[in-house]
């Protein structure tokens, strides 16, 4: 699992191999099955989770019970309720195994003395973060400003490989759209 992790840092910063060894000691792996939660709304998020196989679904629940899924996870992603991680107050997010899923997981404690052991992981965070913020920018925008066609071709040409593990009643909920929608838009491409 650790080969997942410092792959996907090897890409936005250079550990030394003490620095992975001194990382290492700061996570614990975990392994979830199919549709078993990594955290339910109302629960205190204890951890970051990096995923290192698997797929994940992150949503939060309407007071009609309808899900709105606003992430999903897969290789190399990192997901928690941050909100919920940083202030350890009550979740409002529901993270859940979409896939059998292997997850490296950190808590707050061990995150923060992780920074000060290996300093170089803030910046790997910053660019995390940085990067975070300009994904979910663009995909508020592009939420308000797309139709429904190009929300779902967006989706297929930035991420053709995952969408073929993702059921299309979940694509639908994480596009805001209705699954007759996808289908639709599916029926049109055809030649």
């Amino acid at each position: 699992m650790f080969n997942t992790l410092f792959f996907h840092i090897a890409a936005k910063i250079v550990l030394s191999d003490p620095e992975k060894e001194i990382i290492k000691t700061f996570f614990t792996a975990r392994k979830f099955k199919r549709k078993q939660f990594l955290l339910q709304e109302g629960e205190t998020c204890k951890q970051l989770s990096f995923i290192a196989k698997g797929l994940i679904k992150s949503y939060n629940v309407d007071d009609k019970g309808e899900d709105h899924i606003n992430l999903f996870g897969w290789e190399g992603w990192w997901v928690s309720d941050f909100y919920s991680f940083l202030s350890a107050t009550p979740a409002q997010l529901n993270i859940e195994a979409i896939e059998d899923t292997d997850v490296l997981q950190i808590t707050l404690p061990n995150y923060e003395a992780m920074l000060v052991k290996v300093p170089v992981m803030e910046r790997y965070f910053r660019i995390l973060y940085q990067n975070s913020i300009v994904t979910k920018e663009r995909r508020l925008m592009s939420s308000i400003t797309h139709t429904a066609e190009e929300k779902y071709q967006h989706l297929l040409q930035h991420h053709p490989e995952i969408i073929k593990r993702i059921p299309q009643t979940l694509i639908a909920s994480y596009l805001g759209l209705a699954p007759e929608t996808i289908s639709r838009i599916k029926r049109n491409k055809t030649p």
